[in-house]
């Protein structure tokens, strides 16, 4: 058996000998080629073929289009045939003749064109919107398998993003949220979008995907046991009724719970539809037969338990505008637990499952006329944006992060900055010499000032004036630490060079005049002019905003007799002692009895607070070691010693322990910042066990870590919000 054959074992001959040619050219273009990973290139293409022939079912055609497209990837000649006729094939060494190179068909060589011209779209060209970027995809190439294949070559992308490097890596992940995932919906590939939303949710969000995900692990059994209990009573009545079915256990994504918590303002107990079961009713594809048997099912069901009719969707009588099809109703069993029940035949739930896609591969078996079906649909979606469905269910895509803005350099490379960020901030992001020269930018061909604000998507090119010079102005409407830093930076040191000017004018001058500008003279004059610093009031004489024959003036006016005592000022001091006592017995362990004389211990690595979602694992040594169900090592350790995980909770009156954790706090330089967190923690009933600042000039930051106790995770929450909402303050995380 050969690559191919191990490879594509449901082509027959003829599409094997395709796809071995094709793979034979591209082995032979990708020779030396490696990935980020070090690894052949070749992956790649092997990658994204095996997603199009097993997980789409498209035919021989389309993964040779696959093959010889990456084949021209790192070629100068953008010309199929002539790239093809110029190979030589792998077994003999012969030159690829011209007629050999068009044997594989018109279709192929029109899917490799529209491929390699869909691959030189850059996201500066679509301002990362999915309607301009299907636009392009239709100009581009009029074949519609050519987008479900530039789906599949993303699917495989993310599947590997481990591979890239950071910045690369973030490109890829923003441009699958903003482009590729809503194509994917669109075109009713939902398996393609949701494994999409879920690697795009692991890499944006890693602390709430793992707690997230940690939670459906422990709490699998528990469904498991929900769904044996559900279908016992019902077994009978089904089997009497002649309906076959099957059971289905369908978890929501990480991403899709989620979503729901966000949207519901819930935590992740309060998502009712963490889980559904599913009946798969098996029977002839007739309308009336299958609606009558869901109708049945529906009533068997709503008869043994308590329903909610408010959450009842009928998308039998009224299916989606995608096809859509289904029953939904909610249930309450006996132990008062909510169950989501789902009601379908088995040609819905393939509609539900592939999409459209499902009309024409099904257990390997390709239905052509079924085939030219779908892609005429997935034609007209593309040729016709903002359609009814696209537009029905907008609720269900991705959202782009509210609280990031990413922009555009007139080159195509891609900025990330801070929602309301402006021209100033863009321009300071990119060189702080050609931020402080900035006098305004084009947006999109547009010309704006400096203080425009940014949205995600705009071109920019900034403006620059030889003459130009910051101004405390800029400060009042900078949104980025660099920004801000840059412009106090070049600010303290035209007031430093003013100053020093200032002092030196001054001293001539008072040397003419025969006076004496004494300390308590200076401390007044300063009072009386508003000047707060000596700097000030020096460097406003040498730009000349202070008219040195107002001091001559006020020393004069001066009676040598009435010298004011200069009073001293003394600032008091707050001091913050580390404080905590040691945790006394606040968990309570639940359903073993047999461990209960075990000790248990916070685990450093997570350091859990009461209220945390948290659970046991019984170690060797140390008894149960308490850990966060968001906890890095969680994962791990469900996966590894499951019989090992203990059930926990928190006693219902916490005693007076405290327990300590670690707070990281990314704020701008300024010394405000460090006084207000400590008067934010001195509100709460929390203390400082440690408290450490580093000052990141490059960034124009402080990078604060502390330790802190407190004795629950709501005065945590509250220490936290407050510390979020001080000005200056950029982010706070639990480390």
């Amino acid at each position: 058996m050969d690559r191919i054959d191990e490879l594509f074992p449901g082509f027959d001959a003829s599409g094997k000998e395709m796809i071995r040619t094709a793979y034979g050219i591209a082995e032979q273009s990708l020779d030396g080629q490696t990935r980020g990973n070090g690894q052949p290139f070749i992956g790649h293409p092997v990658g994204v073929a095996r997603i199009a022939a097993d997980e789409i079912g498209l035919p021989a055609e389309c993964i040779a289009a696959v093959f010889l497209h990456e084949a021209m990837r790192f070629s100068d000649e953008h010309d199929p045939v002539r790239f093809i006729s110029s190979r030589t094939f792998p077994e003999g060494g012969e030159r690829v003749s011209g007629e050999r190179a068009v044997s594989f068909g018109k279709d192929v060589l029109t899917m490799v064109d529209g491929l390699n011209k869909i691959s030189t779209i850059k996201p500066k060209d679509t301002r990362l919107e999915a309607e301009n970027y299907k636009r392009l995809i239709v100009s581009y190439s009029k074949d519609p398998r050519v987008t479900v294949l530039k789906l599949a070559d993303r699917l495989e992308v993310m599947r590997n993003l481990e591979i890239f490097p950071k910045l690369s890596r973030e490109r890829k992940i923003l441009e699958s949220l903003m482009l590729y995932i809503p194509l994917a919906h669109q075109l009713g590939l939902y398996n393609m979008k949701s494994e999409m939303e879920d690697i795009y949710f692991r890499f944006a969000e890693p602390e709430q995907y793992r707690a997230i995900t940690n939670k459906l692990k422990s709490t699998e059994k528990d469904r498991e046991r929900l769904t044996t209990q559900f279908i016992e009573p019902l077994k009978l009545k089904l089997s009497e009724a002649g309906i076959v079915y099957k059971l289905k256990v369908r978890t929501k994504t990480a991403y899709s719970i989620w979503r729901k918590m966000q949207k519901q303002k819930v935590p992740f107990e309060g998502v009712y539809d963490v889980f559904a079961i599913r009946f798969i009713i098996d029977c002839e594809p007739d309308r009336k037969t299958e609606h009558d048997l869901c109708w049945k099912v529906f009533s068997y069901v709503t008869e043994e338990y308590e329903s909610d009719t408010k959450r009842l969707r009928d998308w039998l009588s009224n299916p989606k505008p995608n096809g859509y099809e289904s029953l939904h109703i909610t249930v309450k069993n006996r132990e008062g637990a909510y169950l989501e029940v789902q009601i379908r035949t088995r040609r819905m739930d393939e509609m539900a499952e592939s999409g459209l896609a499902s009309h024409w591969s099904y257990k390997g078996i390709k239905h052509e006329a079924s085939l030219d079906n779908w892609l005429n649909s997935v034609r007209y979606t593309l040729e016709h944006p903002g359609g009814t469905a696209g537009k029905y269910y907008e609720d269900e895509l991705p959202e782009p992060p509210s609280k990031e803005i990413f922009v555009f350099t007139p080159s195509g490379e891609l900025r990330k900055l801070p929602a309301g960020a402006t021209v100033l901030d863009f321009a300071f992001d990119i060189h702080s010499n050609l931020g402080v020269k900035c006098t305004g930018a084009k947006v999109n061909g547009k010309a704006v000032s400096i203080k425009e604000r940014l949205c995600t998507g705009d071109v920019v090119e900034i403006m620059s004036g030889r003459n130009q010079k910051p101004s405390a102005d800029w400060l009042n409407f900078v949104v980025t630490s660099k920004a801000k830093a840059r412009i106090r930076k070049h600010l303290s040191e035209t007031e430093f060079k003013n100053a020093a000017n200032g002092k030196e004018l001054l001293g001539r001058r008072l040397k003419n005049w025969k006076l004496e500008l004494t300390d308590d003279m200076l401390a007044a004059f300063m009072k009386k002019h508003s000047y707060k610093t000596l700097n000030a009031f020096y460097a406003a004489i040498g730009d000349g905003t202070l008219d040195i024959t107002d001091v001559k003036d006020f020393i004069l006016e001066q009676e040598p007799a009435r010298q004011p005592e200069d009073p001293t000022a003394q600032q008091d001091k707050k001091t913050y002692e580390a404080g905590g006592s040691r945790t006394s017995d606040d968990i309570l362990v639940i359903d073993a009895k047999n461990v209960r004389n075990l000790d248990y211990r916070m685990a450093k690595c997570c350091n859990p607070v009461f209220g945390d979602d948290v659970f046991g694992f019984v170690s060797i040594k140390d008894g149960i070691k308490i850990h966060r169900i968001s906890c890095p090592n969680a994962a791990r350790l469900m996966d590894r010693y499951p019989y090992r995980i203990q059930k926990v909770r928190w006693s219902d009156n916490p005693s007076s322990g405290s327990f300590q954790t670690t707070l990281r706090v990314i704020a701008d330089h300024e010394a405000a910042v460090i006084n207000g967190i400590m008067d934010v923690i001195g509100t709460f009933r929390a203390s400082v066990r440690s408290f450490n600042v580093s000052e990141n000039d490059r960034s124009g930051v402080y990078d604060i870590t502390l330790k802190i106790s407190v004795p629950s995770s709501l005065e945590l929450d509250k220490v936290i919000s407050q510390i979020r909402a001080l000005k200056f303050v950029n982010k706070v995380t639990r480390q």
